[in-house]
């Protein structure tokens, strides 16, 4: 019964995710309450490996319809590899409630900016950057949010997205379909690691995983049906939905 339940937040985190991001603020605290007899680590590693399949579903549907610039994408690609690792690496040294007051002001500012710009992301216009500013945003991109997917995650689809569209002029379909892709090889990276170590509950993770891939197979095509505009109000509700319960998690032990 409750790996049934726990089936039903992960659908629900999978379509959430394919469209804007901020899954992972629904499937892992679901896990962490419905499946407390699991460690810490073990908790991670089950969430983040039906986070990879899922994600993986809606990148390569996302791969078939939206075209790509690969050789755009490979220093991203390579940073978001190296933080991920990183990442999962010093996962047992961190306390993400310190980090909590930092996410939650940067969410607030990408809501602010976002709803600010009424035209944000609704045109895919790639910016003409100079190859040091191409390589140090590409770099920065992949490598912080890449360390910090491996690390704590929540919200690092929906930062990939930001980052693409602020940065590099990408309008949102363009911007969730590199996120996705992005959030796959994150996901991958960092899962490496908890597979070496064998933290992956599997009798959970593959449940977990099928509904979360379907959630993204379903989510992934209503982005591509609706377009940009669709996906940027969703957006919308799905960073202010996340700096609402990131905060009532934050405030609610004080």
């Amino acid at each position: 019964m409750l790996i049934a339940l726990l089936c039903c937040f992960a659908f629900l985190a999978g379509l959430v995710d394919a469209m804007a991001g901020g899954g992972g603020l629904i499937q892992l605290p679901a896990m962490f309450i419905l499946q407390p007899q699991l460690t810490l680590v073990q908790t991670l590693a089950t969430n983040k490996t039906a986070s990879f399949f899922g994600t993986s579903v809606s990148a390569v549907r996302y791969l078939r319809r939206v075209d790509m610039d690969w050789r755009h994408l490979a220093p991203i690609i390579i940073s978001s590899l190296i933080g991920s690792f990183g990442g999962a690496l010093l996962v047992s040294y961190i306390h993400k409630e310190q980090f909590m007051p930092f996410i939650i002001c940067v969410l607030t500012l990408v809501l602010l900016y976002t709803v600010l710009r009424r035209n944000l992301g609704l045109h895919h216009n790639v910016k003409a950057l100079s190859p040091f500013k191409y390589y140090l945003f590409a770099i920065a991109t992949g490598g912080i949010i890449g360390m910090y997917d491996g690390m704590i995650g929540p919200a690092a689809g929906s930062f990939f997205i930001f980052a693409f569209i602020v940065l590099f002029g990408y309008d949102f379909l363009h911007a969730s379909a590199n996120a996705k892709l992005l959030n796959s090889i994150a996901n991958f990276s960092a899962l490496t690691f908890f597979f070496a170590r064998g933290n992956i509950v599997w009798r959970i993770a593959v449940p977990v995983c099928t509904a979360n891939m379907l959630g993204n197979y379903i989510g992934s095509h209503i982005a591509l049906k609706k377009g940009s505009a669709f996906i940027r109000i969703f957006f919308i509700v799905v960073v202010l939905a996340l700096i609402l319960k990131l905060s009532y998690d934050y405030l609610l032990p004080h």
